[in-house]
């Protein structure tokens, strides 16, 4: 198995499209959710990364940066990330982490934070891993329903 890690382009929509719909257990409006992929992957402080097994995508990875007055400078938020369930355990999510800290710290990154879902215990286990640690508690309000 030979994986290559490359950066997101809009040919990539597609199997990203999936592999949220996947992440998140429910299928999104295709038309908005491309949208803002072309949006998100235009920000010069974004980045997303596409893993590839030959041709074929089999996970990625998504950080939005934002100068935060709170840390006087540029802080990474990793969005998303999701490894294909046949690639799981195979590495794949710590060489898509060792590029996107790579990327980061070329752009000036000064910390990358994640927020995971409380049920996502293995994610969490994996960030431990990465070098992450528990720092902080979140709370969230839904305004609207999808």
């Amino acid at each position: 198995m030979e994986i290559h890690i490359c950066i997101a382009t809009p040919n990539d929509f597609e199997a990203i499209y999936s592999f949220v719909n996947e992440l998140e257990n429910q299928t999104f409006n295709k038309e908005k959710q491309e949208y803002i992929y072309h949006q998100n992957i235009q920000q010069p402080n974004n980045i997303y990364l596409v893993a590839f097994d030959d041709h074929a995508a089999v996970g990625y990875i998504s950080c939005h940066a934002q100068n935060l007055l709170h840390h006087s400078g540029l802080i990474g938020e990793i969005q998303e990330m999701f490894v294909t369930e046949k690639y799981r355990s195979s590495g794949i999510g710590k060489l898509l982490m060792e590029n996107l800290i790579h990327l980061a710290k070329q752009k000036g990154y000064l910390q990358l934070e994640v927020t995971s879902g409380k049920r996502r215990v293995s994610a969490h286990r994996f960030y431990l891993r990465e070098g992450f640690s528990e720092s902080h508690f979140k709370c969230t309000r839904q305004l609207f329903q999808r």
